[in-house]
């Protein structure tokens, strides 16, 4: 018979393996978080400048330079803001994982009896408990701890790189949807035009995002939807308000 495949992370106290081998779709969470993000904050940021600009009646040129500085800026602004913040997750994580090593390594038995206080919480009884956490202390205390106290998994682990290159670059995949559509349409329908084109963009990020994690795609559409919506009629009322590009 094969040995079933290992489930392994580079995190320090979560190496374990699978019994078995699921579809899941919880793993994905990470990377799906910031690409549906970087995807939502593209389209709608860049498509509500351009209408904004649009709304204050200057002319094509100044729409589309509105609309590349803001592709620009705001793909850099959304990698570097998912790394750094991402970053500070995995600095807390990694600390609390230090603390938990140091812990076990200074105090094993009231760590041991933290495990089993854990596991009757849970609804074991005691003496199930009790060898449910000497057993595990036995294989593998820091990765018992951080699992079962930290709450922290294989999944669940922050990466910095994976979410600041996923948000990056889905911004700068959405946010060319708008803008391409105010450089194709005439002068007199550029709002009309990157109004439409947003909302139908929007819709199928909201389905895609829904059907990548295996979720309802109509609650997800319409979130997306009304959102985008709202961002974009009040960003075009005040540029009309004022004359001014926001």
């Amino acid at each position: 018979m094969t040995a079933p495949p290992a489930n392994n992370t580079n995190t320090p106290g979560l190496n374990y393996q699978s019994a078995h081998e699921e579809v899941h779709y919880i793993n994905r969470s990470g990377w799906l978080r910031a690409a549906v993000l970087g995807a939502n904050d593209g389209i709608v940021s860049v498509s509500s400048l351009l209408v904004g600009v649009a709304a204050a009646n200057p002319g094509p040129g100044a729409v589309l330079v509105a609309g590349f500085a803001g592709l620009a800026a705001g793909a850099m602004s959304m990698a570097a803001g998912e790394y750094v913040s991402v970053s500070s997750q995995s600095d807390i994580e990694q600390a609390d994982i230090a603390r938990e090593r140091q812990a076990i390594i200074d105090t094993p038995e009231a760590e041991e009896r933290e495990l089993v206080s854990i596991f009757e919480s849970r609804g074991l009884s005691p003496a199930t408990a009790a060898l449910v956490a000497r057993e595990l202390t036995e294989k593998d205390a820091l990765g018992a701890h951080v699992r079962e106290e930290l709450g922290l998994s294989e999944v669940h682990t922050a990466n910095p790189l994976q979410a600041a290159m996923a948000s990056g670059l889905t911004f700068c995949v959405a946010a060319a949807l708008p803008l391409a559509a105010a450089a194709l349409a005439p002068a007199d329908y550029v709002i009309t035009t990157v109004v439409v084109t947003t909302l139908v963009a929007l819709a199928g990020l909201g389905a895609l995002g829904a059907h990548a994690g295996a979720a309802p795609k109509i609650p997800a559409t319409l979130r997306v939807l009304f959102w985008g919506a709202a961002a974009m009629a009040i960003t075009a009322g005040v540029g009309r308000l004022f004359g001014v590009s926001v």
